[in-house]
């Protein structure tokens, strides 16, 4: 799942760089409120990279992972209503 995400990242910003380069290289020689308008998409395209980068998948169990410190573990395990076996 990791490099799926990596991949749509890198396409996204690939993207944006492409844009931007197409905007200022060729698109402002026609238009240049077409190319600010493309600069305008490719300034959103990064953070939204950004989420898609960072989203959590539904297979991926990060909340259920113990913290290592036993004391912290029983005191989440308690307020979840869980009880680890010993």
């Amino acid at each position: 799942m990791y490099a799926r995400r990596r991949r749509r990242y890198f396409a996204m910003m690939g993207c944006c760089i492409g844009l931007f380069v197409l905007a200022w290289a060729v698109v402002r020689l026609w238009s240049i409120p077409a190319a600010v308008a493309m600069c305008l998409v490719a300034m959103v395209i990064p953070p939204l990279a950004a989420m898609v980068a960072n989203r959590r998948g539904p297979e991926d169990r990060w909340w259920d992972a113990p913290s290592g410190d036993p004391q912290s573990d029983e005191w989440w395990d308690e307020l979840d209503g869980k009880k680890r076996p010993r």
